[in-house]
């Protein structure tokens, strides 16, 4: 099979696994606004899908390079692998989102191709340095979501202490509709970008493109893939978010998506494919634990956790397997 038809197949991948993002990351975008009451299901999932596709005017492709050329040297790649690293990155996802576990569609896309390119040329082709800052903010995303939405929550509460709860319901509501909005667009910032690093480098692995130079045409599908996703959206994920992990009022809402979406702009404008997923679940905790600790349902954050712990390794298993059996069938 040539280059061509191969570079083919492997955007189709990378849309796919665009979609599957789109569909397992609804649920952080709308989750709360769902779960508030201040939104339908559907129509939460249009207003989030829209914001989604309209961030490609917004923000430039520093995170769509990180992934194209800040993970795995260059020099090395070929288009099998890039393939079969999709391949484990889909693998992790769509069976997260049957599950109905939210999990981080990056680390997933990351684990795929980390175990493709140990097959490649071992670990010395891997750029230690950003996997290392990847493999950083698994950890650092979810504290900086729940402290900033804890710290953010006590500062909204403290202004809006002497009104009656009704009241500060219907004014939240209103706003949600905003911080919603804004949630949206930074998801689309930064994760759509992550399917353009992919289908950039297929086009540079497969002689398409003398630099990394990312096509006009591919951040448009790109971010509209992603959008057709969040408006499918996967209903057990945002079951998951906005109902199990812990109960939510508008004002609840209005604090985890604002503090979320500034710490996901922060990462884009700096090239860091950060979590939408981890940030948002810390920050929904955060709000929780304002309330109280029992507030939190613990053992459903622990599903999640456990469920990012084993993204990685489960798509770098998918990805080196999958390239193993197309190397074998190329040769």
């Amino acid at each position: 099979m040539g280059d061509l038809a191969l570079v083919i197949i492997g955007i189709i991948i990378a849309l796919l696994f665009d979609f599957g993002n789109g569909l397992n990351d609804a649920a952080n975008a709308i989750s709360t606004v769902v779960a508030t009451k201040v939104l339908s299901l559907r129509a939460a999932a249009l207003l989030s899908a829209f914001f989604n596709f309209v961030a490609a005017f917004f923000f430039t492709t520093a995170v769509a390079k990180t992934i194209g050329t800040g993970l795995i040297d260059t020099n090395f790649v070929t288009v099998p692998m890039v393939l079969s690293g999709m391949v484990g990155a889909i693998a992790g996802v769509y069976l997260a989102t049957y599950l109905g576990l939210p999990i981080s569609a990056s680390h997933s896309l990351i684990g795929g191709f980390i175990g493709a390119a140990i097959l490649v040329g071992g670990f010395k082709i891997l750029i230690l340095s950003g996997i290392i800052i990847v493999l950083i903010f698994i950890f650092a995303a979810p504290i900086i979501g729940l402290i900033g939405a804890t710290l953010f929550s006590l500062f909204v509460l403290w202004i809006f202490r002497r009104s009656r709860p009704h009241k500060l319901d219907k004014y939240f509501k209103r706003l949600q509709l905003i911080s919603a909005s804004l949630f949206s667009l930074s998801h689309g910032a930064n994760d759509a970008q992550k399917t353009i690093g992919v289908i950039t480098l297929l086009l540079y692995s497969g002689g398409f493109l003398r630099t990394f130079n990312v096509p006009y045409w591919v951040i448009i599908a790109s971010y509209l893939t992603i959008g057709l996703g969040t408006l499918i959206g996967g209903r057990k994920v945002i079951r998951t978010m906005g109902l199990r992990l812990t109960k939510l009022k508008p004002v609840n809402g209005f604090c985890a998506e604002t503090s979320g979406m500034l710490t996901i702009v922060f990462c884009s404008l700096f090239g860091v494919p950060v979590s939408t997923t981890h940030v948002i679940s810390g920050s929904i905790v955060g709000v929780g634990l304002v309330k109280r600790a029992t507030a939190v349902r613990w053992y459903i954050a622990r599903n999640i956790v456990w469920a990012w712990i084993i993204t990685i390794p489960f798509s770098a298993i998918a990805g080196a397997a999958t390239y193993s059996i197309l190397d074998l069938s190329i040769l």
